[in-house]
């Protein structure tokens, strides 16, 4: 995404536009009213007699709302301005922008206002993959008060109704004011848009659906009681405050309310290609937030167990109990065009949806849940063993069965060349990487003690254990690289390693599968200098046939990934080596004005200075937001134990005071402080 674009979001809706707040989509970048996977509004510039508006400054006020200050005239010959414009859009469910006109000349004028208005309709899969074929018809109806763009295609029906406060002129084109200003006059006029996602007999499917607010004032509640509800944090180092405050923020303007599900909500992964329900992204979102936003967990466990696999079926790739990947409502998944309906090709997202309901009852207490959930949980750990093992030697296993549009690539590094040998060789399918045995060993073990205390299966638990000690065994003896004192990224069918040394071992860490004696080379290697870039660690180390500082998955940082590595390092006793990690992200967040992207470049610290972010990365992406969240939770060591909280802090040198107040769990609400160690170098002394 180019950086001078503006964007506000709100769930479901998002909008993303020019400095100036014009629309005009281009096969390159995907601007445009969003709602659902459908762009509602391609087009939508303002010109004033003719003239389009530059851009003296914009101000993003809040993730929803947005206000652009314009004047008339070229900006590189500006002078000053005998008009200005102001354009307020705010997004809550529908899209409304409100158009002040100032005149400041002693001279009355004449203004011809003009809003140019379109909709492709295109889905976003379209818009991402620049190939924009609708094959319905698109349609414009002009009425009195109304202008009604719309698309039709079978059943599949969307539209975009625009409104104006005042009277305005509506054609095929958009709509238009005549004015008459007097000196020092302003005009204003509200103008809405309503996206209509019709279904048949034409009702609105959204209809019931709880947006955050539709209304300014109803967003203004929402995130002030979001905000409110969540843990305070102060801290000596002013950008850490407010780099937690702009993830409370981002997780705010995250949450994706789905179809026919109550209206509950969940993390949407990211904008501007991921604004809907991803299984691995939303788990791994409420694992990083959970001590700071619990609901969140709750209801995304909810939401996927509605939609857990039930049957085979090879174009979606779902099986009975597999967690979906991917759900999506636009038209290429109407059609069937895309499997995304929901597409379940993800072999990570089954064994951490129980992972996230045992750690969800361990901080809430919520053992109702856990019971409501225990035919879910156990057709999760029969996919584990009867349909994920393709291979038939007890390890998680994928190869997509839809070979049109499937993804190749099923674990959360899911980009087509991220597995590869030493040699840069790509292995022959089906693959097996080492987090998800990780996942899965984590799962057994978490899913034995609920099937303990609160299934009332002891022999199930017994059982769950032993599978999970064998997994452990075997695991630690056929996938460590001898010659380099790591795991190998994956295996091939023939049960040959993938040997590279990748960030892939740090997840290893916070399942619990490494042997106690094997965690020192680990943690060595996830801080050493070919993992380690100064800011974070990279996906794949340096020297690697594959490694890129910009490659995706091949060497570029992930904050996400950072996260669940600085907490595995936690687990296994290397605080310092964890702090390290977690010093390097944070101070990558400055640069970033506390809103981690989705990666940034793998460069060397003392080499570039800052961080290099990456071209096209999501932003704000949710397991990047709640990435400083579980930093937090790994530095001053919150565990819940026995139903209460341990706090054991470990903080960087130099980090100061660390205060988060009201943390929420089974124990009520709790404080935790921390202080860090000195930098003396800094001191002088």
């Amino acid at each position: 995404m180019p950086g001078n674009t503006v964007r506000i979001l709100d769930g479901n809706t998002f909008v993303v536009s020019e400095e100036s707040g014009d629309i005009e989509a281009t096969a390159t970048e995907p601007t445009g009213l969003f709602s659902l996977d459908t762009r509602f509004l391609s087009t939508w510039v303002l010109t004033i007699n003719g003239e389009r508006l530059n851009p003296l400054s914009y101000d993003d006020l809040q993730y929803y709302e947005a206000r652009f200050f314009l004047v008339p005239g070229a900006a590189t010959h500006y002078v000053d301005a005998k008009l200005s414009v102001v354009r307020e859009r705010a997004v809550g469910g529908s899209f409304r922008e409100t158009l002040t006109i100032l005149n400041h000349d002693e001279n009355s004028v004449e203004l011809e206002v003009r809003m140019a208005a379109a909709a492709d309709f295109a889905d976003l899969f379209e818009v991402k993959d620049d190939q924009l074929s609708k094959k319905g018809e698109i349609y414009t109806e002009v009425e009195s008060d109304r202008l009604r763009l719309g698309y039709r295609r079978g059943n599949f029906r969307r539209e975009t109704v625009i409104t104006s406060s005042v009277p305005a002129r509506f054609d095929q084109g958009g709509f238009a004011y005549t004015l008459h200003l007097a000196a020092n006059e302003q005009w204003v006029a509200e103008i809405d848009v309503r996206t209509l996602t019709l279904g048949p007999g034409g009702r609105d499917l959204r209809m019931g659906l709880r947006a955050h607010g539709a209304e300014r004032l109803a967003l203004q509640q929402d995130l002030r009681k979001w905000i409110a509800d969540a843990p305070k944090v102060n801290s000596e180092r002013e950008d850490l405050t407010t780099t937690y405050r702009r993830c409370l923020v981002d997780l705010a303007a995250l949450r994706f309310v789905p179809f026919s599900l109550g209206g509950a909500a969940l993390p949407a992964a990211g904008l501007p290609w991921f604004m809907t329900m991803f299984g691995r992204d939303s788990i791994l979102t409420c694992l990083q937030v959970l001590p700071f936003t619990p609901e969140l967990s709750k209801t995304t466990l909810q939401i996927l167990a509605a939609l857990q696999g039930t049957r085979f079926d090879d174009f979606r790739e779902e099986d009975p109990g597999r967690i979906l990947h991917e759900m999506r409502y636009g038209e290429t998944a109407a059609f069937e065009e895309q499997p995304h309906s929901p597409y379940y090709g993800s072999v990570d997202a089954t064994p951490l949806f129980i992972v996230l309901l045992d750690e969800y009852e361990r901080w809430s207490g919520d053992a109702d849940l856990v019971r409501a959930l225990q035919v879910e949980c156990r057709a999760a750990l029969k996919w584990i063993d009867n349909y994920a093992d393709l291979v038939g030697n007890g390890y998680v296993w994928y190869e997509r069965r839809n070979t049109d549009t499937g993804l190749d690539n099923q674990c959360w590094k899911d980009s087509w060349d991220s597995i590869s040998y030493r040699d840069g060789t790509l292995p022959p399918f089906p693959r097996a990487t080492c987090e998800v045995q990780g996942y899965a060993y984590d799962a057994k073990v978490r899913a034995a003690r609920l099937a303990r205390e609160f299934w009332d299966d002891p022999a199930f638990a017994e059982q769950l254990e032993r599978e999970a000690a064998d997994l452990k065994e075997r695991f630690n003896r056929e996938w460590w690289v001898e010659d380099g004192g790591y795991y190998a990224l994956a295996l091939d069918p023939d049960g040959r390693q993938c040997d590279v040394l990748s960030s892939n071992i740090g997840h290893l860490l916070w399942s619990g599968i490494v042997a106690d004696e094997r965690a020192p080379r680990i943690a060595e290697h996830l801080v050493g200098p070919r993992l380690f870039s100064g800011w974070g660690v990279r996906t794949l180390a340096k020297g690697e046939a594959r490694y890129n500082p910009i490659g995706y998955h091949n060497g570029a940082i992930w904050p996400f990934d950072n996260s669940f590595v600085a907490w595995g390092l936690r687990k296994y006793g290397f605080a310092e080596e964890a702090a390290t990690i977690a010093n390097g992200i944070l101070d990558a967040a400055r640069y970033f004005d506390g809103r981690l992207p989705e990666a940034f470049g793998g460069y060397p610290r003392e080499l570039t200075k800052f961080p290099v972010e990456y071209p096209t990365a999501c932003t704000p992406q949710a397991w990047s937001t709640g990435a400083p969240l579980l930093l937090l939770r790994t530095m001053l060591g919150l565990e819940p134990h026995q139903g209460h909280l341990a706090v054991e802090p470990r903080l960087p040198v130099g980090m100061g005071r660390i205060e988060v107040l009201d943390i929420p769990g089974r124990w009520g609400r709790l404080d935790a402080f921390a202080r860090g160690r000195l930098d003396l170098r800094q001191r002088g002394d």
